[in-house]
């Protein structure tokens, strides 16, 4: 799954990467720990253009009768995504964009969880795939959510942990974001594992563990815990 990640770079940077104009999120700021039900910055294509907003990272299908089954969708598996009643409708209408730089997850060595943060080797920006909802309430009050498509793990990640978000490259980002696309098949090819050989991951401290920490130092390379 992917429960954790990393987005540091500047709202400049963000637009520039996708080619935003303009953005509705108000106050920007990094995010070295995001984590489930926070909002978070997420891109979408209006038909026309690049939007760059805020989702509620944990998903509620419109037709949800409450919002607290957004906890258990923070993750959708690209393998059943046809299958499943949540998610199967948001293929063809509702894809996102989460920009990320890194993502956490904790491998299993001697006894312990490691914490690791999965980077390109670039240390560029890149996207992960998404759907979108939006869900309202009895009174009328809306409320927008996504979830984070994982995929089988690469060479790299397996060493962690079996799964990993569906990186796209770059060359894939309009093609998926694009609303005018509907070609499910298509779209399906394009939530596979990104190219482990330009991947890295590396230790970090076991502070990420906490949500309520959120400072630069959690990115920082730690030493292994040696059981």
């Amino acid at each position: 799954m992917c429960g954790r990640y990393t987005i540091t770079v500047s709202m400049e940077e963000l637009m520039l990467w996708y080619l935003i104009e303009d953005t509705t999120i108000v106050h920007y700021a990094p995010k070295y720990n995001a984590a489930p039900m926070q909002s978070i910055p997420a891109v979408i294509h209006d038909g026309k253009q690049n939007r760059l907003g805020e989702l509620r990272w944990g998903l509620v299908p419109s037709w949800a009768k409450e919002d607290k089954i957004g906890s258990k969708m923070i993750n959708a598996r690209s393998e059943s995504l046809q299958d499943k009643p949540a998610f199967r409708n948001l293929i063809s209408t509702r894809r996102c964009i989460i920009p990320a730089d890194g993502f956490y997850e904790w491998k299993q060595q001697n006894g312990r969880k490691q914490p690791m943060r999965i980077t390109l080797k670039s240390g560029e920006l890149f996207s992960m795939a998404g759907l979108y909802d939006i869900w309202m309430d009895a009174s009328g009050s809306k409320l927008s959510t996504c979830t984070i498509i994982t995929t089988g793990a690469n060479s790299l990640m397996a060493d962690i942990h079996d799964r990993m978000p569906v990186i796209l490259s770059r060359e894939a980002e309009s093609e998926w974001l694009d609303r005018n696309n509907r070609q499910v098949p298509d779209l399906m090819k394009l939530l596979r594992p990104y190219a482990a050989e330009q991947m890295r991951a590396y230790p970090v401290s076991a502070a990420v563990g906490n949500v309520r920490n959120h400072y630069k130092e959690l990115v920082d390379e730690a030493e292994e815990s040696a059981g």
